[in-house]
């Protein structure tokens, strides 16, 4: 498998209709994934229980090279660019 690489990164949304705006545009952006990152082996969101603002992610690649070729793609740069009015500001 290599040496794998995880993360877990975690969201605070600025509202209901930010989550739900932020929830699509993960969506398309895991079509994008699953379509085009043989390296990405799993890509998960969660909504905690009782934190209808948070989401996490749970993402694993086969190594430090997979995680690079992700980020390089274009769903993910645009998934960085847009997520960030969804967000609640600290």
């Amino acid at each position: 498998m290599g040496n794998g690489f995880a993360l877990v990164v975690r969201f605070v949304l600025r509202d209901l209709a930010a989550a739900t705006a932020f929830d699509a545009l993960c969506a398309e952006t895991l079509e994008g994934i699953t379509r085009n990152e043989p390296g990405t082996l799993a890509y998960v969101t969660h909504t905690p229980v009782g934190e209808p603002l948070v989401r996490v992610f749970y993402e694993l690649y086969k190594d430090r090279a997979a995680f690079e070729a992700h980020e390089a793609q274009p769903h993910t740069q645009r998934f960085l660019t847009e997520r960030e009015p969804y967000q609640a500001r600290s």
